[in-house]
């Protein structure tokens, strides 16, 4: 009598991925517990009702690519000329190239600005 090979029965593969999701869950939940939370008696300011304005010590890069203190427009280098050297801070518009920004930093920095701030909005969500 000629016996017929026992068929194999296939591993279900779902069994490694259920694994790697569980390993990953695992994961995540240890890491977003090393920052510490916030103090939960800790009210933050709500800013939603500010009016937004530049610090009056800011140059300010419009969309357009000029540059304006105070609202004048202004040249990098008559900036610095009018002001001590030192550090500049800078606040450009959402919709300003980069080629620009990094233009406008790199005069400021050859006229003679220690360094250059570029002022952002952050978020905390």
């Amino acid at each position: 009598m000629i016996r017929q090979p026992a068929k194999r029965r296939k591993r279900d593969s779902t069994i490694a991925l259920i694994n790697v999701v569980f390993l990953m869950l695992i994961f995540f939940l240890i890491t977003g517990t090393i920052a510490p939370p916030l103090d939960p008696e800790l009210t933050l300011v709500d800013t939603s009702e500010l009016e937004g304005r530049e610090p009056p010590d800011a140059l300010v890069l419009r969309q357009d690519g000029t540059l304006t203190f105070r609202g004048d427009t202004i040249e990098p280098a008559a900036y610095l000329d009018s002001h001590q050297a030192g550090p500049v801070r800078i606040v450009p518009d959402r919709n300003v190239s980069g080629q620009r920004l990094i233009q406008v930093t790199g005069q400021l920095r050859r006229a003679g600005a220690t360094s250059v701030f570029v002022v952002t909005e952050q978020a905390l969500r």
